[in-house]
């Protein structure tokens, strides 16, 4: 996984939602609620396997002071995502 370089980019935060755009589009969002759990994230195909979507969580989990959790149904992309980023923390 290469680590992508969110300096360029803006982080736009609304009420639970973190957003990552450049100058073009959008790289990435996630939306979550205060208990910390992930109601739903996307990272666009074009920035993927760049560790963008453990930065989304990071920002969540630094937000909301919770472990992170992902809403039901969770998808097998998701659950991969999840296992993943609990390893690493």
């Amino acid at each position: 996984m290469t680590n992508i370089d969110i300096s360029h980019c803006k982080l736009e935060e609304s009420e639970g939602v973190f957003t990552f755009k450049n100058q073009n589009t959008t790289l990435g969002f996630v939306r979550f609620n205060e208990k910390g759990e992930i109601e739903y994230i996307f990272v666009n195909p074009i920035f993927r396997k760049q560790g963008l979507a453990t930065k989304l969580l990071e920002l969540v989990k630094e937000k909301t002071r919770k472990n992170i959790k992902f809403q039901e149904p969770i998808s097998p992309l998701g659950s991969k995502l999840l296992n993943s980023f609990n390893k690493w923390k």
